[in-house]
């Protein structure tokens, strides 16, 4: 059996003018685990994160997918691949309806994993894309709000909705940029279980986020980064007793 991983960074390398952002990075992510991507402020993640996926390129090193380079290829050809990300600030349009917005999800991502990929008319196509929206509004419990403009949700229903609009284009590894930032804390535990039950059913996550006690909890493996190198990378219960991440956080537990 294969031992691959769905993705291998290796020596990631990334300054802006004189300041080196990502140094030498090198990490995997197994197929089907939740891995979680940790560090202080100014750590290199966010910007890891972009190299990734393609929204930065890279000064040197490599970033494969399912065994394939794609360093040098756009964003939206790593999609295609199976490889989506959200972003810190969620994007939804706030102008358009949620129901709106998550059906856009599944036109925005032209790859062969997504419904675009079926074969027949436009209009059978957009019928698949209402029939998943649908599908996804519901499993997000967002259903009732889908007449409701995204610019009047709660930062956690958006972050909600822009994890339906991601899912909509059926990643093989999902990228969340912070995914509790701004989300009240009444909504955590809601999206922490959407995060269990698609990790249930295959999907890959990379996740960057702050809070590193929830990293801690429902991560299989867990990436601690400090100025833009990669200090440790383990089991929860290996890498939240590291000196030198505790070091760097602050001085002492994390």
């Amino acid at each position: 059996m294969s031992t691959e991983p769905l993705l291998a960074v290796e020596d990631l390398q990334k300054t802006f003018g004189g300041l080196v952002a990502v140094d030498g990075a090198s990490f995997q992510v197994e197929k089907g685990s939740v891995v979680g991507l940790i560090g202080p402020n100014g750590a290199g993640k966010s910007t890891t994160f972009n190299l990734i996926t393609g929204f930065y390129d890279a000064d040197d090193g490599s970033v494969r997918f399912r065994g394939e380079e794609v360093v040098d290829e756009p964003p939206e050809e790593r999609a295609q691949r199976g490889m989506v990300r959200t972003f810190q600030i969620t994007r939804e349009l706030t102008g358009m309806k949620v129901g709106q917005n998550m059906r856009l999800g599944g036109q925005s991502h032209d790859g062969e994993k997504v419904v675009h990929a079926l074969a027949g008319s436009a209009s059978d196509r957009e019928a698949e894309i209402g029939e998943r929206a649908e599908e996804l509004l519901k499993e997000l419990e967002l259903w009732e709000l889908r007449d409701e403009y995204a610019g009047n949700l709660s930062g956690g229903q958006r972050k909600l909705l822009e994890l339906g609009r991601v899912l909509m284009a059926e990643p093989d590894l999902l990228l969340l940029d912070e995914p509790m930032a701004g989300v009240n804390p009444s909504l955590t535990d809601d999206i922490i279980e959407k995060i269990h039950d698609l990790s249930d059913r295959g999907i890959t996550f990379l996740i960057v986020e702050h809070d590193v006690d929830m990293i801690m909890n429902i991560s299989d493996k867990v990436i601690g980064m400090h100025q833009g190198r990669v200090l440790t990378s383990g089991p929860p219960s290996v890498v939240q007793d590291d000196d030198e991440l505790l070091e760097a956080y602050f001085g002492g537990e994390v």
